[in-house]
């Protein structure tokens, strides 16, 4: 029997690629946590010659935004929630729950941006 997270074996399909669940929710709806398996976290940092190249090459700015930059950030953001959900796998969750993704600046000169994110691995 088919099921509605996607799988008839019972693990369930998300956002998190590869049957992880990741919700900024502290519960997953009709999906209790069996276990809390501890806070998993992600960071990636880009560095500023980065920043420089994607300025330099900026060709698509309309209304102030700029897309390469926008791409920059959802690739960092990305591969931060993937190193968070690799972490809950290693504890054997399959849901990341209460994810909190955070921007930093860093650097002397606000050269490098700092992407994070931390939830809570449990098993569901």
């Amino acid at each position: 029997m088919a099921s509605p997270w996607g799988r008839s074996d019972g693990r369930a399909e998300g956002s998190g690629g590869g049957g992880m669940i990741v919700t900024t929710t502290a519960t997953i709806e009709g999906r209790p946590a069996q276990d809390y398996l501890g806070i998993v976290t992600g960071e990636v940092i880009v560095g500023a010659n980065l920043f420089r190249d994607i300025f330099a090459s900026i060709t698509d700015l309309v209304g102030g935004r700029s897309g390469k930059y926008e791409e920059v950030l959802a690739r960092a953001r990305t591969e931060a929630i993937e190193e968070m959900t690799e972490q809950a796998r290693r504890l054997g969750g399959n849901a990341v729950i209460g994810v909190d993704i955070d921007y930093e600046v860093l650097g002397q000169n606000g050269s490098m941006l700092m992407v994070s994110v931390s939830g809570t691995a449990v098993r569901i």
